[in-house]
């Protein structure tokens, strides 16, 4: 290792010059394990969240536990900022730098590491992309049930960040649901296993407290995750609606009838539209509003779901009832959803909301956010897993416009604002990360803040792990 630091006292906070800190990196990763030049550093300046950008110090790229403790114990030793990234799928800021930080980003760590189907689990490492855990086990008859929208590009570690979910978490859960264990790297290098491939541990919940900690409270470079046998048979069912309120009010009274349908999936009237013009699904476009329901089981167990779901949705204006004759027309259904962020994309810039709320409260908060966005004088597009309440309304404006893009992060906000205040919550599974930070006293009293902040001090007492996200910058006891 070069002598820079060495004559650096170690009891307090020291800045150490870009240049002395990147030799350092490189000593312990090798050249190609450290990014350093600006250009090379401009595809981690963000992530999916995209309007926030700054260059990060260096980006490190370790491939094992051992680099990353490495890398970890050299920054803690000289107070360096840590930004943990997976993809950079992050739809709220999660992995955004700062310029004092080194960026850990485990996408060379994307190796299978065992699969165990007597124990239906798996361990890989946290690189390995949430669709490729599906990929590897499909022809055992298993797979991995959380997916979210960009499960294609998305990295297990960045699940386990941010809790993710996904269509089909209304039966199977989210991430924490289906997580066994993990290795997590602490900010001082340390390296501690929680969980395993047993199902339940003594002790506190540590696992808990990991899954959804957005990276503060060490890096998670390996898992174990649970595997689920695929079922019998599974039918998508396309539902189309006047109105989105009567597809709403139809979630809630299936739900509440006590039918658990795999998925419930909502798109109202301007995202069929976007979808169906990108994806060529066949959905209705006559529909204010359409649900996908899927039910999985043998053949009779789906017939006898669907009796009970298509006889609640015509109490509510169902106008088309489709089901799906064949894997092809099935796998057209999906592919709208799942398309759904891109095809956005293609039409305009967006903010994508995360806010989820009891079912009974799904109409008045659609409604509400309607109103809130044209007050705001934008357009809005909304697609989410209804099931659970997790709505995703999409804020369409113009980036480049300052004024669009202050009222739209207003709008975002109030919407936010809307769920929390019918009994909802800030996040379903995006995170905290930039976007939500300010928002969290609206649903969180001081002491809630304080007690949260002082178990994330417990792990990283100097708070150089992604220091600049979900707390409010005013008021941190760190």
């Amino acid at each position: 290792m070069t002598t820079g630091p060495a004559f650096l006292p170690t009891d307090q906070k020291v800045l150490l010059r870009r240049d002395i800190i990147v030799g350092d990196l490189r000593d312990l990763l090798g050249t190609e394990g450290i990014v350093s030049d600006a250009r090379e550093l401009v595809p981690f300046e963000t992530d999916g969240f995209i309007a926030v950008r700054r260059l990060p110090l260096a980006v490190a790229l370790p491939r094992t536990t051992a680099e990353v403790a490495a890398v970890l114990k050299y920054c803690s030793r000289y107070d360096i900022p840590v930004v943990p990234r997976g993809a950079g799928t992050s739809l709220s800021g999660g992995a955004i730098p700062q310029e004092d930080a080194v960026v850990i980003a485990l996408t060379r760590m994307n190796r299978i590491l065992d699969i165990d189907f007597p124990n239906r689990c798996a361990t890989v490492q946290a690189g390995v992309t949430n669709l490729a855990i599906s990929d590897a086990v499909s022809a055992d008859g298993f797979f991995y049930a959380p997916d979210p929208s960009s499960q294609l590009a998305c990295t297990i570690g960045g699940n386990i960040g941010m809790n993710s979910g996904g269509a089909h978490c209304l039966k199977y859960g989210v991430t924490t649901n289906n997580l066994l264990g993990v290795t997590l790297v602490l900010f001082d290098g340390s390296v501690i296993q929680l969980g395993g491939k047993h199902l339940d541990a003594p002790g506190l919940d540590l696992l808990g407290v990991v899954c959804g900690s957005e990276g503060q409270l060490g890096i998670v470079t390996e898992a174990t995750v649970r595997l689920i046998a695929r079922p019998e048979g599974a039918r998508p069912v396309l539902f189309g609606f006047e109105t989105a309120e009567g597809a709403a009010a139809c979630v809630s009274d299936i739900i509440g009838t006590g039918i658990i349908p795999v998925a419930i999936e909502f798109m109202d009237k301007p995202a069929i539209e976007i979808c169906e013009a990108f994806a060529h699904a066949g959905y209705p476009m006559d529909a204010g509003a359409l649900l996908i329901v899927e039910v999985e089981g043998s053949e009779t167990e789906m017939d006898q779901m669907l009796k009970g779901i298509i006889d609640i949705a015509r109490r509510h204006g169902v106008q088309t009832v489709k089901e799906s004759q064949s894997a092809m027309e099935a796998a057209a259904i999906w592919k709208g959803r799942k398309s759904a962020f891109g095809a956005t994309g293609r039409i305009a810039d967006y903010i994508c909301m995360d806010g989820t709320v009891p079912l009974s409260e799904l109409v008045a908060v659609l409604q509400g956010t309607y109103d809130i966005v044209a007050r705001h004088g934008l357009r809005v597009a909304n697609v989410f897993h209804a099931g659970d309440g997790n709505m995703h309304p999409l804020i369409l404006y113009n980036i480049n416009d300052p004024d669009e893009s202050a009222r739209a992060e207003e709008a975002g906000n109030d919407i936010l604002r809307l769920c929390v205040d019918h009994g909802g919550c800030l996040t379903g599974e995006h995170g905290v990360g930039i976007e939500k930070r300010d928002l969290m006293r609206h649903q969180y009293s001081e002491v809630d803040l304080a007690q949260q902040m002082r178990l994330r001090a417990a792990f990283d007492p100097k708070w150089i792990m992604n220091p600049s996200k979900v707390f409010p910058l005013e008021g941190r006891n760190a």
